[in-house]
């Protein structure tokens, strides 16, 4: 689908190999060339682990040439291709998990007709999904009990009935296929997918148990569903290459760069600043981002993908603003070596749109985070490290958008400042990061030999192992 679904399976294939399966990894030739090499570097370590590859069927999708993720889409049309084209790729999946002789089969969420495979097949599927716990609660909740509905406005808040914890939301932070089902274009496909739910194996999740202990029980108690934890599971990246490498194998001199000057600062002194690999900013959003860095003080590493959506105001940085920030702050232009720069000491804060590969990275390294929600299930996510884990603070973000149409009114400058200052300054901040620490060795001691995810990883090969449907 997307980076933020790929990179996570790129591990999760990865680490069953070297918990001794056979691992084939599915993939496009757009797609595969991320992260060809890094399976290439594992095949010479003597892990059996592969790439099959299979062509994207961009034409009869009416797409352009190329268009083989869900990051190349740019209008709601194209995106809606892109999700129908993904039922066209079903036979030569078919074709290649026959020819293979496989065992199972873990497929994204989207793919519903793994299912039909599998029982075809006689294996188990697994769904990955990419989000954790927490958020697939609230998920499950809302569509079971639509709570939303019992509001008077957008505005109003109401309690997600049910859950551990007493969370709130409203029916603006809500993505538009949970409050209006029936009129989503993908109702068809999302109406498979649930009922693809009850049929596979189980899920595996990217979490893991310490994170959220109340949701990991609530929610193969309130689904029945079986769910096994493995992460984080960036941190099955232990050398700097293939943290470095991590969804995108060509590396610049520009990582060199960013490090090299991260090396040059105090411990816990910079804020780093990305929104992910699908975000799309109004030049106007963009300005008021570079304003409230600036104004906080503070030091910084600001991520900008190139994908700039141009609303007619022009240039998004203020007049002098490089000259200014020279040697306080680092502008990089597309992709940047998360992980790394997340691990590395002198990062002390992140601005994050709380995907939950972001938040886990996030968690992993032990730093607290301003959370800046705009789509998918990140408005619960926030509410997790906001009010849950009590590891950051918000923005002040309200309104769930469409990446490819960008309505949201702009968060101003001084409101990014002041988040940015409560993260990293003071006696609160310190509590943050005190909080955020103790979670980061946590979820090193859960990927640990013994650990709850290697535990649950392993728990999952043997259900595999002795699969009989």
């Amino acid at each position: 689908m997307a980076p933020g679904h790929t990179i996570p399976m790129i591990d999760i294939a990865r680490q069953f190999a070297r918990n001794g399966a056979k691992a084939t990894i599915i993939s496009t030739p757009l797609n595969a060339s991320h992260f060809s090499q890094t399976i290439e570097r594992d095949r010479e370590n003597g892990l059996e682990i592969s790439v099959s590859l299979i062509e994207f069927p961009c034409q009869e999708a009416g797409l352009p040439e190329g268009c083989e993720n869900l990051s190349s889409t740019t209008t709601p049309e194209m995106s809606l291709n892109f999700c129908r084209a993904l039922d066209l790729i079903q036979e030569p999946v078919e074709i290649l998990l026959r020819e293979s002789h496989s065992d199972a089969i873990v497929a994204g969420f989207f793919f519903w007709w793994a299912d039909d495979i599998a029982r075809k097949l006689n294996i188990p599927r697994l769904q990955f999904y990419g989000t954790g716990f927490f958020p697939m609660c609230i998920m499950h909740t809302l569509k079971e009990h639509k709570p939303f509905e019992n509001v008077g406005s957008d505005y109003e808040e109401f309690v997600v009935p049910g859950l551990p914890d007493e969370v709130k939301l409203t029916r603006r932070q809500l993505p538009e296929e949970t409050k209006d089902e029936g009129k989503s274009p993908l109702a068809e496909t999302l109406r498979k997918i649930v009922a693809s739910q009850s049929t596979s194996l189980g899920i595996i999740v990217n979490s893991f148990y310490e994170l959220e202990p109340a949701y990991a029980r609530h929610y193969k108690e309130v689904t029945g569903r079986k769910a096994w934890h493995v992460g984080p599971v960036s941190l099955f990246n232990k050398s700097n290459m293939d943290k470095t490498h991590r969804g995108l194998e060509n590396s610049s001199s520009d990582d060199d760069d960013c490090l090299n000057w991260l090396n040059s600062k105090k411990p816990n002194s910079v804020v780093y600043v990305c929104f992910g690999s699908m975000a799309i900013f109004s030049a106007a959003q963009l300005l008021e981002i570079a304003k409230g860095l600036e104004s906080s003080g503070q030091e910084f590493i600001w991520v900008v993908r190139e994908k700039v959506k141009d609303d007619g105001d022009g240039d998004w940085l203020p007049d002098g603003y490089e000259s200014r920030i020279q040697g306080r702050g680092l502008i990089i232009k597309g992709w940047a070596p998360q992980v790394l720069i997340l691990e590395h000491e002198a990062v002390g804060g992140f601005v994050t749109h709380c995907g939950w590969n972001s938040v886990l990275e996030g968690v992993a390294a032990g730093v607290p985070m301003i959370t800046w929600p705009l789509s998918a299930e990140q408005f619960f996510n926030e509410k997790l490290v906001t009010q849950i884990l009590k590891t950051g603070t918000p923005v002040g973000a309200q309104e769930w958008t469409k990446r490819t149409d960008d309505r949201r009114e702009a968060i101003k400058g001084d409101d990014i400042e002041k988040a940015v200052v409560k993260v990293m300054v003071g006696e609160e901040s310190e509590r943050m990061r005190i909080r955020a620490r103790e979670l980061g060795d946590m979820a090193k001691r859960a990927v640990e030999k013994g650990g709850s995810s290697d535990a649950d990883l392993k728990s999952l090969m043997e259900e595999i192992r002795n699969y009989h449907p």
